[in-house]
């Protein structure tokens, strides 16, 4: 059992003890969480702890605290991320996250992505999953744009724009990219675009379908959407990133309600 621990701590040098008990869990392990912390002793393991920041400021309306996600495809939240190649070159990442089941629904990389390509991302999502009641994010010039008010209106999502230099009012888009800078950002040197689409798909996947939630009782996002064995057949789905060349028009698309694939 150490051995294995030892090796998810290796794949995984940012989990903590917590993080790798769940994991064992899930690998069959019949272990408690006092064993593994004694066994992180023992074996000289620590992730540093974050000085977490006080906070005094309050919430506005459309913040994540009073509007808060009351279940699945309820509230989406989008946000972009940015990060550079090693020769310098810009990437931008969108990501859409549905803030009950913390599942990362998209997860686009591009030197540059604009309000046109954000629709068509929406839009690839909306005939897969569902059209969300609400999609909520900070006031980014992407979206406040009129192309995407006037086309989340007429597919009847309603926005909700959070106070502009209140990132904690979108919080979970703030958490989820936290994890994704330190867990991928921080540690991959991305050679091109195409190395850096390819390393989102596979940390996108693992995020879903692998990596335990300690907010949903230390289950994957897709255990706690819809089970495990709607977490085992996601996998052979291809991502959205593989089929960027086959769009859906962004005209109001027809909602298919179904789980998200990938």
């Amino acid at each position: 059992m150490i051995a294995e621990m030892l090796a998810i701590v290796a794949e995984h040098p940012r989990y903590g003890y917590r993080m790798v008990w769940a994991m064992l869990r899930q690998s069959g392990w019949r272990v408690n969480r006092k064993r593994i912390y004694r066994l992180w002793v023992q074996e000289g393991l620590k992730v540093p702890r974050k000085q977490r920041k006080r906070r005094r400021l309050g919430h506005s309306e459309n913040s994540c605290v009073r509007r808060k996600a009351e279940h699945k495809d309820h509230v989406w939240t989008w946000d972009f991320i940015h990060d550079r190649t090693a020769s310098g070159r810009p990437l931008k990442w969108l990501s859409i996250v549905d803030e009950y089941t913390r599942e990362c629904l998209a997860l686009e990389v591009d030197h540059g992505i604009t309000a046109e390509r954000a629709i068509d991302v929406l839009a690839d999502l909306f005939r897969i999953r569902g059209v969300p009641k609400h999609i909520r994010s900070d006031n980014g010039p992407e979206f406040i744009a009129k192309a995407i008010q006037r086309w989340l209106s007429l597919a009847g999502v309603e926005t909700l724009y959070v106070e502009p230099g209140s990132p904690w009012e979108n919080g979970y888009a703030e958490s989820f990219h936290s994890r994704l800078r330190d867990e991928l950002l921080n540690r991959e040197e991305f050679t091109n675009l195409a190395e850096a689409r390819h390393l989102a798909d596979a940390w996108r996947l693992e995020y879903n379908h692998r990596r335990p939630h300690s907010s949903l009782g230390y289950r994957t996002p897709a255990e706690f959407a819809g089970g495990r064995a709607a977490a085992a057949s996601a996998s052979a789905a291809p991502p959205l990133q593989q089929r960027r060349h086959a769009r859906t028009p962004r005209h109001l698309p027809l909602p298919i309600t179904q789980p998200i694939l990938s």
